[in-house]
């Protein structure tokens, strides 16, 4: 081990990317989670309603994302993913029942647009160039004033796209944040967008194998720590107070504070940070898939936003989904089963066995005003860097943004301990 130990508060993705790079590069780490088990909003749990192990909430990662790769490849988890090896999505129009499928080629040069069997249906080709606008737009501009046509590709593409990924409204949402999943995905070539869905749960390819990395690792793991007050002086970070105990630092160690954002500014007051939030609600179906339904498809003109066909339930995931969290659950059920059964062929009734799950402060409002709170990953504590998907990163507040959060943080912090340490040499010398 080299330098001070790490201590990474907070073992939810971010804390986890953050605390397996600092591992690898042969740091002391001791990881702190306030609740029981690691993971936050990316965690795979038994449901006893249903019987089955599900996810708090569904996620896909695109495969061109390099600190996601890199971190799946880290610990292990790859695998645990799975995906088609071309870049093809599904879509069915609830109320005309018209289904497409949207297949881009590979390479950067977008040229499936040209096409009309790989594009959305009833489209033409000038209508691909709204986005460029978008990647020119000014950070303080809003998706709608820059993207102002309400054509048949925004309802069938930009919107449901643009909803999923900054789990806000689209046409209020901050351009920043849009333009670069347009950028990173579509915008890089098929290749870049391949849907991979962890099929057996998202804690086998993010969590577990994180976990295990780091005890290899002779990583510390400490559960059901919240942390209560951080004490400093001259400028660093000295002393984390726990429920339960406090943890001098020494004159080499340093922090990670990967919280979410509502708990940071109660440690560090002097920090901002985003104070809007927008929920989703997933539901969950246990019924096995019908043969040859697709992993991933996407519903149009319809409550339910996104259908994830795991080998032993259907789900659900419905963006900014204040509006419903007041309709009754019965109520919410039937209406997305209804949809699904229309999905998949499946009887409508009986409705299968069912779960709603809410997340009321899934992530922070994508909109211009939120976006000039998230904080930069320094702090005014030389030795505590923050991580998390609400820090800024360039990114919206997806997995993507979680893990390379992470990843910065660890890499500001492996610089800060190399330079300490050349101070040092040359002091000595």
């Amino acid at each position: 081990m080299t330098g001070g130990r790490v201590h990474v508060v907070g073992a939810g993705i971010a804390g986890l990317s953050a605390a397996t790079a600092l591992a690898e590069a042969g740091r002391a780490v001791v990881l702190y989670e306030a609740a029981k088990a690691a993971g936050g909003r990316c965690r795979s749990y038994f449901d006893p309603a249903l019987g089955l192990a599900i996810d708090n909430g569904n996620h896909l990662l695109l495969s061109g994302n390099r600190d996601a790769m890199a971190y799946l490849r880290r610990v292990g988890g790859r695998d645990a993913l799975e995906g088609p090896d071309q870049a093809v999505f599904a879509f069915l129009d609830i109320p005309s029942g018209l289904r497409w499928q949207l297949r881009p080629n590979a390479g950067r040069l977008p040229w499936w647009v040209a096409f009309p069997s790989r594009r959305v249906p009833g489209t033409h080709l000038r209508d691909y160039l709204a986005p460029m606008h978008l990647l020119r737009a000014d950070h303080t501009a809003t998706v709608g004033s820059v993207m102002p046509d309400r054509g048949l590709l925004w309802q069938r593409l930009w919107r449901p796209v643009l909803l999923a990924a900054l789990n806000t409204e689209p046409e209020d949402s901050a351009a920043g944040p849009a333009a670069a999943i347009i950028r990173d995905t579509l915008g890089a070539g098929g290749y870049a967008c391949r849907p991979l869905i962890a099929t057996h749960g998202l804690s086998t390819a993010f969590v577990d194998p994180a976990l295990g990395y780091l005890l290899e690792h002779r990583a510390e793991r400490r559960f059901g720590a919240r942390l209560r007050a951080i004490e400093s002086v001259d400028g660093r970070a000295s002393r984390l107070v726990f429920t339960d105990e406090s943890v001098e630092l020494g004159a080499q160690d340093q922090v990670v504070l990967a919280v979410p954002p509502w708990v940071a500014t109660e440690l560090l007051p002097d920090i901002s940070a985003p104070d809007e939030f927008r929920g989703i609600l997933n539901a969950h179906f246990a019924i096995a898939p019908p043969a040859g339904q697709p992993r991933l498809l996407g519903l149009i003109g319809a409550t339910a936003e996104w259908l994830f066909a795991y080998p032993d339930r259907l789900s659900v995931t419905i963006s900014a989904a204040d509006r419903l969290f007041d309709i009754p659950r019965e109520e919410i059920a039937a209406r997305i089963w209804a949809e699904v059964a229309q999905a998949t062929g499946l009887p409508r009734d009986p409705m299968p066995p069912w779960q709603i799950v809410k997340e009321k402060r899934a992530t922070f409002a994508a909109l211009p005003s939120q976006e000039t709170r998230r904080p930069g990953a320094r702090t005014h504590l030389s030795n505590l860097v923050l991580a998390g998907d609400w820090v800024a990163n360039g990114l919206p507040a997806t997995i993507e943004g979680a893990i390379g959060s992470g990843a910065l943080a660890a890499s500001m912090l492996q610089h800060d301990n190399g330079m300490a340490a050349a101070s040092m040499e040359q002091s000595r010398s």
